[in-house]
């Protein structure tokens, strides 16, 4: 089974998706997803109920995944586990085999989320990354598992001098990738990217960008008002709105964006996000010409 972190340690340029979920989501409907898009993606993300939409277990998606030689990479957040949860789920995906984690802190609900769940917060990502870091190395298991643990940052447009104070510190915690909010803005993270490789962290960090097929402009003004740290350029939301077909040019918006970030130094990768199946997905690298089936 090809993984996500030889994927990374292997290949100049790594391709991820998330597995679309949600209430109504079954094994079949999973493996479908999987049988598309394995042959164009080293590994499928696996979210922690996103916005706090609630969807399937991602422990039980990700075992699922793994039935099919599919490598997951584990989303696990802090905002709905106390610390105990938290360290159940981590031992539950060691038991699975799960090896690729992104751990992070997670948003709050909006201020109009119309459920009544608290948030929690227990933990701060750094003492998650610290606890799966704590499991490679306890004495008393005599099998320990070999995280390959990855967080998050927002990509933007650094001021002059800017070090990048925090994503040092999750990579002397034991990180090992660093994953971007959604960025369509190329000329942005090509500054922010020049920031890191000033500052030699590329050299200790693999960095994914996460971008995505817009569907409509629709979508895309609710991406830049709702999802913290997300840049949908005017230009973008301009051709989406002269498109006569606005999914199909999402689509060729994405493939353009691939092409682009495999050319910047010190991108490792992207990871692509889906507002609609993962056709879409498949497309956008199919036409990116980045991957051959």
């Amino acid at each position: 089974m090809k993984t996500f972190q030889k994927a990374l340690r292997t290949q100049d340029f790594t391709l991820s998706a998330e597995l679309k979920l949600d209430s109504q989501s079954s094994p079949t409907s999973i493996v479908e997803q999987a049988q598309v898009l394995a042959s164009t993606v080293d590994a499928i993300q696996v979210t922690d109920n996103p916005g706090g939409r609630v969807h399937m277990s991602p422990l039980v998606a990700a075992g699922i995944l793994l039935d099919h030689d599919v490598d997951p990479v584990l989303h696990v957040t802090c905002r709905d586990r106390n610390r105990i949860a938290l360290h159940s789920d981590l031992l539950g995906a060691a038991a699975l085999g799960v090896t690729s984690l992104l751990l992070m802190r997670g948003q709050k609900f909006p201020v109009d989320f119309p459920s009544k769940a608290a948030t929690v917060f227990d933990w701060g990502v750094r003492k998650l990354i610290a606890d799966a870091q704590a499991l490679q190395s306890d004495p008393e298991n005599a099998n320990p598992p070999q995280f390959f643990i990855g967080s998050t940052a927002t990509a933007f447009k650094p001021t002059r001098g800017w070090q990048p104070e925090k994503i040092a510190v999750k990579a002397d915690a034991g990180v090992k990738f660093i994953q971007t909010q959604l960025c369509f803005d190329i000329g942005l993270i090509k500054r922010y990217l020049a920031g890191l490789v000033g500052a030699k962290l590329i050299e200790r960090v693999n960095v994914i960008i996460g971008i995505a097929p817009i569907p409509s402009t629709d979508i895309g003004e609710w991406l830049a008002s709702n999802l913290r740290g997300t840049v949908v350029p005017d230009a973008i939301m301009k051709r989406l709105k002269r498109a006569s077909n606005p999914e199909r040019e999402g689509i060729e918006i994405c493939a353009e964006m691939l092409q682009e970030l495999a050319a910047i130094p010190g991108v490792s990768g992207a990871n692509i996000m889906s507002f609609g199946d993962a056709q879409g997905i498949a497309k956008a690298i199919e036409i990116s010409g980045l991957r051959t089936k």
